[in-house]
């Protein structure tokens, strides 16, 4: 006491420092806000910096009236402090749905309640009476009896300290290395002035009417101060463990690894350990593209990568999705790594043979069909005619066959939408077609030239298919012209949002062969071309993200219905 008394006014002065050093630490996690659980540390800070200013305050005034809204004052900033600190602790855990529910909005309804009636004591004693200034070491403390809703709201207050401390101990014993730090100084930081509030309520002390639960938040700020700066506090982040908990990432093949919102690996499943971490250190802690040996992007589209997993190269697609916790905020990041190696080397196959006969297919047709044609003009042989005129037929078929394998290599590379008038482009196809075939005729019905956004290759892919399987397979037995030659008709609509597109013909109708194998998903046999034009417009409509249907039209031929939703 001897050392103490030194320094005039020294409890006032640890309440005041102890307020100062609050709102500096604010200051410095407001950047962080946006982190689960800083804005309610803000307000942890900002409860306690209330409670120590107007103790500090307080304490050098000595007219009885201001002394007791003070007072007052110290009781609101106690209740609010516990408060806070609860809500805080849920959140930093991951259990923010907590905070959110009316049973927590209940007891804020409650913390509300009893500040009016601190604010309002002297005018029905609800809290305290026999209010009396008893100064020591040159400053006002003050003495009065507490009434049992008093020792209940401190009860409360720290009920929800403990309980906020158990919380953060847990996270401390259950996550590793990762929050130790964070935690143990923000749990350790609550028990000086909740220690010393206790004892002043409880009248402990040589000097019982001294709160020293004030001057105690400043071993207080000092370990928040820590657990901010050296240790971290909102740069890592328990609820991306906890959100990562729901999602039993433990019971899938996949390789996943989850990161917090700066990257760095918290969790990752065995797939992912034996794939990518190997006999290396832990990887926990660590960014997950110095894990995965790329530069991942989060915000966006990644593409496969190689690597090596037990000497053996492997390739994997990569999926990030965000995490957030039960009340909805982004807490980190969940890759998925999905082992593509075979889908790719298939791919690779398919592409290299496609080109390759592609290639051979438009020269060596070519090739053909121009020595067909020289011998169509030069040969006066009937049968020799027919039979170099049935090449020629054939080699063009040839060729057209290679234009839609080019065809089926653009729809798998994709194509984003654009702004398309669709009547005008089916009216470029019809005239198309009028044109490759001369000897059928063909109707379009424009109903709608409404310009939508939609994958223009797909859509035309598409008609052109429908189009040339009603006229080309066509059998010359038609009901719709006198010669029974080739007849279709194009109606495109708009019918509830969705872009139709009818094709229409008098042929001899699809092989059901056919369409079963398009609606059991494999070929089993090319009929002519025919087969894979259907099959074309089957991956264009996918593409398209709509449906087509083929139905009978009587008398005689076929409908197909394109319908797609468009924007």
């Amino acid at each position: 006491m001897v050392a103490a008394a030194t320094v005039p006014g020294w409890p006032a002065v640890g309440s005041l420092a102890a307020g100062v050093g609050s709102i500096a630490l604010a200051r410095f996690v407001v950047r962080y806000r946006d982190q689960p659980g800083a804005t309610w540390f803000l307000g942890v800070l900002a409860a306690q910096a209330l409670w120590c200013f107007a103790y500090g305050v307080g304490l050098l005034v000595f007219d009885p009236t201001l002394r007791v809204a003070f007072e007052a004052t110290v009781w609101v900033g106690i209740v609010w402090t516990g408060l806070t600190f609860l809500a805080f602790a849920l959140s930093y855990t991951g259990r923010g749905d907590v905070v959110s529910s009316p049973a927590f909005g209940a007891v804020v309804a409650v913390g509300v309640g009893v500040s009016l009636l601190a604010v309002t004591n002297p005018l029905h004693g609800a809290l305290w009476t026999d209010f009396r200034l008893a100064p020591v070491f040159g400053v006002a403390t003050v003495t009065y009896r507490l009434q049992p809703l008093a020792y209940l709201t401190l009860g409360v207050a720290t009920l929800a300290v403990v309980a906020s401390v158990v919380l953060l101990v847990d996270t401390f014993l259950n996550y590793g290395p990762l929050y130790r730090r964070e935690t143990a100084a923000v749990a350790v930081s609550a028990l000086p002035p909740g220690l010393a509030l206790l004892a002043w309520a409880g009248g402990v002390g040589p000097v019982p009417q001294l709160n020293l639960a004030p001057i105690m938040f400043v071993p207080h700020v000092a370990l928040d101060a820590y657990a901010f700066g050296r240790a971290e506090l909102f740069e890592r982040n328990p609820t991306t463990v906890r959100a990562a908990e729901r999602t039993a990432i433990d019971d899938l093949a996949d390789p996943i690894v989850v990161a917090d919102r700066e990257g760095r690996v918290v969790r990752l499943n065995d797939a992912a350990r034996a794939a990518f971490a190997g006999d290396a250190a832990d990887p926990l802690d660590r960014p997950v593209s110095a894990l995965l040996g790329l530069d991942l992007n989060f915000d966006g589209d990644n593409d496969p990568f190689e690597t090596r997993v037990d000497g053996e190269r492997r390739t994997y697609a990569v999926s990030v999705s965000r995490l957030a916790d039960p009340g909805g905020t982004h807490v980190g990041w969940t890759v998925v790594l999905t082992d593509v190696t075979e889908r790719e080397r298939r791919r690779q196959q398919l592409e290299v043979l496609n080109r390759v006969l592609r290639h051979n297919l438009r020269n060596d047709a070519g090739v053909v069909h121009g020595y067909a044609e020289f011998l169509v003009d030069r040969l006066d042989d009937a049968e020799l005619v027919r039979m170099a005129d049935a090449i020629e037929r054939r080699s063009a078929a040839l060729e057209a066959l290679g234009e839609k394998a080019r065809t089926v290599e653009t729809l798998v590379d994709g194509e984003p939408r654009s702004p398309v008038a669709a009547g005008s482009l089916v009216e470029r196809i019809v005239a198309d077609a009028r044109e490759a075939t001369p000897d059928a005729e063909v109707h379009v019905d424009v109903r709608t030239d409404a310009t939508v956004s939609v994958a223009e290759r797909a859509l035309a892919a598409a008609v052109e298919n429908l189009l040339e399987n009603a006229v080309r397979h066509h059998d010359g037995e038609g009901i719709e012209r006198p010669d029974g030659g080739p007849w279709a008709t194009v109606t495109v609509d708009r019918v509830d949002g969705a872009l139709v597109v009818r094709v229409a013909d008098d042929g001899p109708g699809i092989p059901d062969a056919e369409l079963d194998a398009i609606e059991a998903g494999e070929e089993t046999d090319l009929q002519h071309g025919s087969g894979l034009g259907l099959w074309v417009v089957h991956w264009a409509v996918a593409t398209l993200g709509g449906d087509v249907t083929y139905a009978d039209r009587e008398p005689r031929g076929t409908v197909a219905t394109l319908r797609m939703p468009v924007r």
